[in-house]
């Protein structure tokens, strides 16, 4: 909550990107939102690595809050921040990254509806 971001919105790209690290290489990297590699960071496969899921969490929100919201990023990308998550999937998974946006947009949308729902889901 220190980043003023509802963790169901980290729960939602975790589910999506790795099955909350059930599967893909988020399950080897511990990364909740298989974070392309970047200077600074430890990686493995392309993607940051971290020795701990709360190191991920921490890393995944400061990305979103400074990255995408405040536009740290975006703004070189797209020319604007980014708070929404129509806004922010295009940038964070790409169709150049073989990502299907719609489907993702959809996706961590339809998760974040079922859990305000009080339904599980996963």
């Amino acid at each position: 909550m220190q980043y003023g971001i509802d963790p169901v919105y980290a729960l939602a790209f975790f589910l999506h990107e790795d099955s909350f690290g059930e599967t893909g290489i988020g399950a080897a990297n511990h990364s909740l939102g298989n974070i392309r590699c970047s200077a600074g960071y430890t990686c493995k496969s392309g993607f940051r690595y971290y020795a701990t899921w709360a190191d991920t969490y921490q890393d995944w929100y400061n990305l979103i809050l400074n990255g995408y919201v405040k536009g740290e990023i975006t703004d070189s990308i797209v020319g604007h921040p980014c708070a929404t998550v129509d806004e922010i999937v295009p940038v964070y998974a790409p169709s150049s990254d073989h990502n299907n946006v719609s489907a993702y947009i959809a996706a961590i949308k339809h998760a974040v509806a079922t859990w305000r729902n009080g339904q599980v889901w996963g």
